[in-house]
């Protein structure tokens, strides 16, 4: 009898264990779903939040700024140079983090249990809101990502048909680095119904040369405003139709941030590039 009852407390316990796999690969296994977590990620930090469960965030990177009850958290240092002994002090049940990042076999060496995801399309940014969902014991996580997918497809039914087909360039930062079509922005993009100039061959966020952008002449042109500074003095610039035609979005740093992280914000991000399309390319769109 009493092997019996052992059998049982091990079964009940073996239950409440929580296992999941993560974009390494890599099988975790948790007694229980974590209280105390660090982010070194923002589009994690973000859907950590939107499943309702911001107060299990101890700690964050130092790019992680919304929602803003998380500006009060102890910073940790960047996702891929984190500062290892604040992440310790912290003592977190998990740290999550991107794939990336090169510090989750030292923290794994500390004893401190790692999960590693990193969204790079629509497909992803569903798979890790469910993920994260059975992490963190959220049932609702499918129904979170259906409302962000009917976000996007609603802003794509707000165009009107002569914007179809407008060529946008996309920058994602100073370098420049584009998002392609197989980026998530890019498929957002698709989604509205307009022709990204960089394709899905040369990978989500290349890197171009400015002579690439010149030759592909795009009809509009959406940056954040970090990376505008410049623009017309970029050599052969002044010659793109959409800087003569004055067809340039340039976003402030939070509509920046927001659509530049594959999270629960992608919608929000498809709303302002639909506000663009219609501000600026409908000015030049045919009858």
């Amino acid at each position: 009898m009493f092997a019996l009852w052992l059998l049982s407390i091990a079964a009940l316990t073996s239950a409440q264990a929580l296992t999941l796999t993560d974009d390494r690969g890599v099988v975790v296994t948790l007694a229980q779903a974590p209280q105390r977590i660090v982010s070194l990620l923002p589009s994690l930090t973000e859907t950590v939040c939107e499943l309702g469960q911001c107060q299990r965030l101890v700690g964050v990177d130092r790019y992680s700024n919304y929602p803003a009850s998380i500006k009060s958290l102890p910073v940790v240092g960047g996702g891929l140079d984190p500062n290892i002994e604040a992440i310790v002090a912290l003592k977190p049940d998990v740290v999550l983090m991107a794939t990336s990042s090169r510090v989750g076999e030292r923290l794994q060496a500390l004893g401190i249990k790692v999960v590693a995801l990193e969204p790079r399309s629509h497909a992803d940014v569903q798979r890790v809101m469910l993920k994260l969902g059975q992490l963190l014991e959220v049932r609702d996580a499918a129904r979170i990502w259906r409302a962000i997918d009917a976000g996007v497809s609603a802003a794509a039914q707000s165009l009107p048909p002569s914007l179809r087909g407008t060529r946008v360039y996309f920058e994602v930062n100073q370098g420049p680095y584009a998002a392609s079509e197989s980026s998530f922005i890019g498929e957002t993009l698709t989604r509205l119904g307009v022709k990204n100039i960089v394709p899905a061959k040369l990978g989500p966020f290349p890197k171009l040369n400015p002579e690439y952008i010149v030759r592909a002449n795009p009809d509009l042109i959406m940056i954040g405003q970090r990376s505008a500074d410049g623009l017309l003095t970029r050599p052969g610039w002044q010659s793109i139709r959409a800087l003569r035609e004055q067809r340039v979005c340039i976003f402030p740093a939070d509509e920046a941030d927001m659509l530049v992280r594959p999270g629960p914000r992608m919608a929000e991000g498809a709303r302002l590039m639909a506000r663009c399309l219609i501000d600026k390319a409908a000015k030049g769109a045919k009858p």
